[in-house]
């Protein structure tokens, strides 16, 4: 995700990085090609008597308007409900080792412990939402004691909760924690678990493919035949006009496919790598545990992915 500074509004018009332009840049110039091809074809079918005016093409484009508004609405309304999980995960993660630490009994070894198998739950987590191996940062922060079975089962992140249940039943079972203090723990575990579901849900179930594959087509067809209506009116000024029409439908087409998966690495998906940096220094602060892990600092182009 792309973090910046505050901008003049004359220097945003120039901006590059975290555009969708990039992506559409070839259509574009397929389009461009299009108006080129109206312009040089027009003088040959004006005499076969086809005029192909700009009036249909205005009702398509208010329909393909609204539809395009709805699917960007349901891809927003994705990623907003994923930022609202992740920021409930640092909420709980938080809670949780507030709770622990308030047990007087629990020595500094231990909380570190229930620390880390929190902030690996985080990263886990993360890899399982972008498909990445998790490996290199579960060596790094699951205890010796559950890194094999973490590291060998094929749903890490459901077995570091498990993992997170059994050290509570430890404590339970030695007499540290109290019915009533280890139920209302334990609700915050569920916490947990319903993030990873929700997380899972968003990953695994993407918009229809029939509602997107239907825009997707009318979009392009609009874009391929509207120079070959605006050529009649606009002359040599069909390519600017068209790719400008152009530019708005197929960047809005494009936004709301990355939108739709929150969780990858495109310019505009949710910051997972600085979220996570982000709980795993709240935990550390929060157990003594220094020096914290720097904070993530924005690259050349205020990425912070």
């Amino acid at each position: 995700m792309i973090v910046r500074p505050y901008q003049h509004w004359f220097l945003r018009l120039f901006d590059w990085h975290g555009s969708v332009l990039t992506s559409i840049l070839f259509r574009l110039s397929l389009n461009l090609l299009m108006s080129f091809i109206a312009i040089l074809s027009f003088p040959w079918y004006e005499t076969l008597g086809i005029h192909l005016t700009t009036a249909p093409f205005s009702l398509i484009g208010v329909s393909i308007a609204i539809f395009l508004g709805f699917r960007n609405n349901a891809s927003y309304a994705r990623f907003i409900e994923a930022r609202t999980l992740w920021g409930t995960l640092l909420i709980t993660q938080r809670s949780l080792l507030r709770q622990v630490k308030s047990l007087r009994t629990l020595s500094i070894a231990q909380a570190r412990e229930f620390a880390d198998l929190q902030i690996a739950f985080n990263l886990s987590l993360k890899h399982q939402l972008r498909h990445s191996d998790p490996s290199d940062d579960l060596q790094r922060t699951v205890p010796v004691r559950w890194r094999d079975s973490v590291l060998n089962n094929p749903l890490p992140t459901t077995q570091i909760l498990m993992a997170l249940g059994d050290w509570l039943a430890e404590l339970r079972h030695e007499g540290h924690l109290s019915d009533i203090v280890w139920q209302s723990i334990d609700e915050n575990l569920n916490h947990l678990s319903t993030v990873l579901g929700g997380c899972d849900r968003i990953a695994t179930t993407p918009i229809p493919f029939a509602y997107s594959l239907i825009l997707h087509r009318t979009v392009y067809l609009f874009c391929t035949l509207l120079p070959f209506a605006l050529v009649s009116d606009l002359h040599l000024m069909t390519p600017l006009v068209s790719v400008f029409i152009s530019y708005t439908f197929l960047s809005l087409e494009s936004l709301a496919e990355e939108l739709e998966d929150p969780f990858g690495t495109a310019p505009n998906d949710l910051p997972l790598d600085a979220i996570c940096v982000a709980i795993e220094r709240n935990l550390k602060a929060m157990n003594g545990d220094f020096p914290l892990p720097p904070p993530p600092q924005p690259n050349k182009h205020f990425n912070l992915t």
